[in-house]
């Protein structure tokens, strides 16, 4: 059926140019600096890029210098980036990490804690040594951090896009929520950072800081090459997952940036699963 008194679609006003540079602008990081652990391979990796293409410029928190990867890939997208070198295992290197950066001048909108590291043994042998490094790497830097970030972002004045000081991004895991096996250090790590995200968000929302967690499923990182080469747990894991498959570090890019920006913005305390269903089944 014709129509002939109203216009055609080119000939009517582009209504959705407005809400379509809106939403665009929801997601953009533009004048925000993103501090970061564990982005020199993997998950983290992918998230530093990810907020660098999104507009934000990148402080890398690494062990040394002799990986940069992540430092070029920024680079070349044209964003300001700099290694901040600290041993996350050492208490001293992480309560001196962020008065270091913020005598350099940087102000500091986005904190991501993605470093994690992982030991297996059995429950019944497991190493008093590798409990206590565990949890000072997937934990107690992770509450120092926030702590110290977090004190920086609540004297700041509201982002003028934004309209928030700052958010915070804690990586947790499946074992936020489940025991595994082998694991019980990484596990009660995790557990607690999924508790910690909470009682900082439950604090700073109300006064422009957000502080939220992403909690990764089965991955094809490092940390998960022993659960790789064990045909028969690989078998299982992946027969469990509805997406069919593991997932790789480019899933957590877009996850990132919207915790990172306004498009985020009524979102605090949550703990986001990036598992293809895993934990729905």
């Amino acid at each position: 059926m014709d129509y002939p008194d109203l216009p055609s679609l080119s000939q009517q006003p582009n209504k959705m140019t407005s809400s379509t540079t809106s939403v665009q602008n929801m997601f953009s990081l533009e004048g925000h600096t993103a501090l970061i652990t564990g982005a020199t391979r993997g998950i983290g990796q992918a998230v530093a890029i990810a907020l660098a293409e999104a507009g934000a410029d990148i402080l890398l928190v690494q062990r040394d210098e002799t990986s940069t990867t992540t430092l070029q890939a920024i680079q070349s997208l044209g964003r300001h980036t700099q290694i901040y070198k600290a041993d996350l295992s050492s208490p001293t290197d992480v309560s001196s990490l962020v008065p270091r950066i913020l005598s350099d001048g940087h102000t500091i909108r986005i904190l991501i804690n993605c470093a994690g590291i992982q030991r297996r043994h059995p429950s019944h042998l497991f190493p008093d040594s590798d409990f206590a490094e565990v949890m000072q790497v997937n934990l107690n830097a992770v509450f120092t951090l926030c702590r110290d970030v977090g004190a920086h972002m609540l004297g700041l004045d509201p982002h003028p896009v934004t309209g928030r000081k700052g958010s915070v991004i804690n990586f947790a895991s499946l074992l936020t929520f489940q025991g595994g096996l082998t694991v019980p250090a990484y596990a009660a790590s995790k557990g607690a950072v999924g508790q910690l995200t909470k009682s900082f968000a439950n604090e700073w929302t109300s006064k422009g800081v957000t502080v939220n967690a992403i909690a990764p499923g089965y991955i094809e990182t490092e940390m998960n090459e022993a659960l790789l080469k064990d045909e028969e747990r690989l078998k299982s894991i992946s027969a469990r997952i509805p997406a069919g498959r593991w997932g790789n570090p480019e899933d957590f890019k877009g996850t990132a940036v919207y915790l990172a920006s306004k498009a985020s913005g009524y979102v605090s305390g949550h703990v986001l699963v990036v598992d293809g269903g895993w934990m729905g089944r």
